[in-house]
């Protein structure tokens, strides 16, 4: 029987096959859209900082407006690209960003998140699994199928006996 870390590494393993460069990208924008939000994806290539546009609402006209920028290298992320977000999230009024690194922050990021909470979110690759586990029921089955997970339940009484 495998334990729950062999489970998660070999989740981990999985989506960073599948999902390398830009189809992270298409992982977010579908959390989200599980989330209830309307979301833009700028297509390939040069975006100007703008990855993924989101707001909730049908149309996506609701508040707030999110600018997603994510990032898939195995390198973590530094303070320059948190800086970049800020500026393009003032350069298309969005009054939130999120900012995704799939392998993690630099501590200089990690030194921002109090001052920059009311407006920025970061979520490495432990929080994208959890907003995946989370909304994994309401996600297309196109996403599904690329990404089969399967939910098991246990006792958490370690030893069989009653409360």
């Amino acid at each position: 029987m495998r334990s729950f870390s062999q489970a998660a590494d070999e989740i981990n393993r999985h989506i960073i096959a599948k999902y390398k460069g830009d189809a992270l990208e298409r992982l977010v924008a579908a959390i989200l859209e599980a989330q209830g939000y309307t979301v833009y994806q700028s297509p390939k290539g040069a975006d100007k900082g703008v990855d993924l546009l989101a707001a909730p609402g049908p149309l996506g006209f609701g508040e707030p407006c999110i600018c997603v920028q994510v990032k898939s290298q195995q390198d973590p992320v530094d303070r320059p690209t948190l800086d970049q977000l800020i500026g393009t999230m003032s350069n298309v009024g969005a009054q939130r960003g999120l900012l995704v690194s799939w392998s993690g922050f630099k501590s200089s990021v990690h030194k921002e998140e109090a001052q920059q909470f009311f407006r920025v979110r970061l979520w490495d690759s432990s929080d994208l699994l959890e907003h995946l586990f989370t909304h994994y029921d309401t996600l297309d089955d196109d996403l599904k199928a690329e990404i089969p997970l399967k939910r098991i339940w246990t006792l958490a009484m370690a030893d069989g006996g009653e409360d």
